[in-house]
């Protein structure tokens, strides 16, 4: 294992993950209009698998990748970390984002991501929620599984923050499911790493530099059970969905002062 910072290996590091955006940037212009919707998701969870192999991110899957609500409409509603989390979840889930507008201009990783079918939101446009909406509704009834980062930020991983109950409307008026995720990125003796973390005044570039030079980063995705939504109020939801990915986390639930720890039966209704 190499030592933290060491310029060496950040730079070979660097290097491949350079090559690897431009494998995806070919195989998106010029494999994507041949191989249809299938072929494109295919290519995508190799693409996400192969850079956290790159960015020597380990990750531990708990909980089912086709659960038994698949074939209903379906909402993956997360907390969010990293600019990261996407490849994490997109490594074991075949679902598609709602992401903020701005990572729309990212450098390649932008155009990649859009070339995925991710829908982008203009947060400081009040109103870009209802065509946002009108998007997410419109892909869970053609069965298409959508993500969002309930949130609306970024946190250090410390805390999961109220979910919006705003972008969950249109998986109760398809009478769908929420699948709650949990992301949490971790040192390798178990202690909460904020090095994967997209927060604060932390920039795209920063961010990428602290990523590659760490040894290794480990991540645990915990995939939750399903929520039916019939019946439901949004709020509700969303307050359901935080509860369950603190729960997972062993973080206070959203609304509760850190340190008081959380009980996830007591989360469950």
């Amino acid at each position: 294992m190499s030592a933290p910072n060491n310029p060496v290996i950040r730079g070979l590091r660097l290097a491949r993950l350079g090559s690897h955006l431009l494998v995806g940037l070919g195989l998106s212009a010029v494999a994507y209009p041949l191989i249809g919707a299938r072929g494109r998701s295919a290519c995508f969870r190799w693409w996400s698998r192969r850079l956290l192999v790159i960015l020597n991110v380990r990750l531990r899957r708990h909980g089912d990748t086709t659960p038994s609500a698949s074939g209903n409409p379906m909402l993956v509603v997360s907390n969010h970390v990293s600019w990261l989390d996407v490849f994490v979840i997109r490594s074991s889930l075949n679902c598609l984002f709602v992401a903020k507008s701005e990572i729309r201009n990212w450098p390649l990783v932008g155009w990649l991501v859009a070339r995925q079918g991710t829908v982008f939101v203009h947060r400081a446009r009040r109103h870009d929620t209802s065509r946002v909406n009108a998007s997410l509704g419109r892909a869970l009834q053609q069965g298409q599984v959508m993500a969002v980062f309930a949130e609306g930020t970024t946190t250090d991983g410390t805390e999961v923050r109220p979910f919006h109950g705003s972008l969950l409307q249109p998986v109760v008026e398809a009478s769908g499911y929420a699948q709650p995720v949990a992301v949490r990125y971790s040192h390798p003796d178990g202690r909460i790493s904020d090095a994967a973390a997209y927060s604060g005044d932390r920039s795209l570039w920063q961010s990428t530099l602290l990523i590659v030079s760490q040894p290794e980063i480990h991540v645990d995705l915990h995939l939750l059970p399903p929520v039916h939504a019939v019946g439901r109020h949004r709020r509700d939801l969303a307050e359901h969905c935080a509860a369950q990915v603190a729960g997972v986390l062993k973080l206070p639930a959203p609304g509760r002062a850190r340190g008081t720890g959380v009980d996830p039966q007591a989360a469950t209704p």
